[in-house]
């Protein structure tokens, strides 16, 4: 056969079987056909995580936008010491209350905000739908603080609003300093704007604010300034009062302090103390230990059923008393005039107080509920001038009442009120400050109980202290953690190291 025939014959096969020759032509090496398949493994893969990553994003912005659009209180953490950033469930009871619409003005150029400031107004805002924060640039309206003072007002003031009502709380009142007359240099000390802008609040709300008359004329102690700043702070005006000019109690009187008097009132005085008493008055009273006759004092105590007993108490019970058995621990008891104060948790320090009892001709319709009560150990010395502590015969087994609170329901929904706390050492900034402020605390507490009505609302938040955080202990928290720090501890680590010592010396 010619070569030319034997071409022809191939070319005719070639035309009768297409599939083969498309197959031969379309036939790939084995590393080429893995590398192909890889390729298209890769893209599919690829395609998927850029569907997954797709919806990762959307899922996260659509989060984001959630969470934004919700109020701080749901998304921020105040994990400062001191809370500066959130507020007091003291705050949120009172603003729960409100039923008028407050503006607060923050005075302030912008970008020059006081972020504690801030951050602190955003809580307040988020808590109450009547109350709405708006910042005011002086800059860019400078005449417009002239609506509510004529002073001048400094950034970051702020100006409440309520009505025709307002208060401008200025930013020096906001943070709390002292100075250091060696270097004459200035330290923030204290944080109150909570304090002061319930304050505030409370002012621009109330028609007629509360006025609180102190007994003057027998030797009163006078009042503690950090306490009377709480009072102010609570909107309740302080006026003096001498029954012997005045012949009887003012009738615009929301409460009446008798401070620990060193004589004797006279029998007018008390006459006209309990007429007003007996027609719905109220009053706090404070009593210290004296060896004078102190009989129309004690008189108008026991027209409500109480008694001091004589002598000073002592506490037996180490987990009641700090330092001395005479600076008493006692248990706080949570009645209506301090239930916010105890469930908060703070001890209360009440040195050189007398013991309560009840007398036995109480009336029907009055009500002595306990405050503040000793342990079953304590005792009242009888004879404070032996020169020791240690019981006696003569003394007066416990346990006693050291604080008090006494209603008595009247005619025409009068209600008398009457809180009587046997040491006015209760007052001392110094001895509040070793119970991290529980004293300042408590008392206000039942002043407010005593203060406030449907038409006014008394509230007084302390100040957040920036420096120091005081630490409680009673005579026992000492006698342990002595033990602990200077026996057992130092014993666990010798043995510990005893037993290293033996062991690589076996080894």
């Amino acid at each position: 056969m010619k070569f030319t025939d034997k071409f022809k014959a191939k070319k005719t096969e070639n035309q009768e079987n297409p599939v083969n020759e498309a197959s031969k032509k379309e036939k790939k090496p084995l590393k080429q056909k893995i590398k192909d398949s890889m390729n298209k493994k890769y893209l599919k893969n690829g395609s998927y995580s850029v569907v997954i990553s797709a919806i990762f994003v959307v899922i996260v912005l659509v989060v984001n936008m959630i969470v934004g659009s919700l109020p701080t209180k749901y998304t921020e953490v105040d994990v400062s010491s001191e809370k500066l950033y959130s507020i007091s469930d003291d705050t949120k009871k009172f603003l729960k209350k409100l039923d008028k619409d407050i503006t607060i003005y923050q005075v302030v150029q912008s970008g020059s905000e006081d972020e504690t400031i801030k951050k602190l107004l955003e809580k307040y805002e988020e808590e109450s739908d009547h109350i709405k924060v708006e910042q005011k640039d002086p800059v860019v309206n400078p005449k417009f603080t002239s609506d509510y003072t004529s002073d001048d007002v400094a950034a970051n003031s702020l100006i409440v609003v309520c009505g025709d009502r307002s208060k401008v709380v200025n930013y020096s009142s906001i943070y709390e300093s002292s100075i250091d007359y060696n270097t004459y240099q200035s330290t923030t000390t204290g944080f109150d704007g909570e304090g002061q802008i319930d304050s505030a609040i409370s002012y621009v709300t109330s028609e007629d604010l509360p006025v609180l008359y102190t007994l003057d004329g027998h030797g009163e102690k006078e009042l503690d300034s950090t306490l009377q700043e709480d009072i102010q702070k609570a909107n309740i005006d302080i006026k003096s009062l001498n029954l012997i000019t005045e012949e009887k109690v003012p009738d615009d009187t929301a409460c009446l302090l008798i401070n620990a008097p060193t004589s004797d009132i006279s029998e007018s005085e008390k006459d006209a103390i309990i007429d007003y008493l007996e027609n719905g008055g109220k009053a706090m009273i404070f009593s210290d230990y004296t060896e004078e006759s102190m009989e129309n004092f004690d008189a108008v105590l026991a027209n409500y059923g109480v008694e001091r007993t004589d002598g000073i108490v002592i506490e037996g019970d180490s987990q009641h008393y700090a330092q001395m058995p005479y600076y008493l621990i006692p248990t706080v008891n949570s009645t209506d005039a301090i239930s916010d104060f105890a469930s908060k948790g703070y001890y209360v320090l009440m040195p050189y107080a007398q013991g309560i009892k009840q007398t036995d001709n109480l009336r029907d319709t009055v009500t002595v509920n306990s405050l503040l009560t000793t342990s079953d150990s304590a005792y009242s010395k009888v004879d404070v001038n032996s020169g020791t502590i240690d019981k006696s015969d003569d003394d007066i087994d416990g346990p006693f009442d050291l604080g008090v609170s006494i209603t008595e329901t009247l005619d025409d929904d009068k209600e008398t009120q009457i809180v009587y706390y046997t040491s006015s050492n209760l007052m001392d900034s110094q001895i509040n400050q070793m119970v991290s402020g529980g004293n300042e605390q408590m008392i206000m507490s039942s002043l407010n109980w005593m203060c406030s009505s449907d038409e006014t609302e008394t509230i007084s938040i302390p100040s957040k202290n920036l420096q120091i955080s005081y630490l409680t202990l009673t005579a026992y928290d000492v006698s342990f953690w002595k033990i602990m720090v200077m026996g057992i501890i130092p014993v666990i680590f010798l043995v510990i190291g005893f037993m290293v010592w033996l062991k690589r010396r076996k080894a």
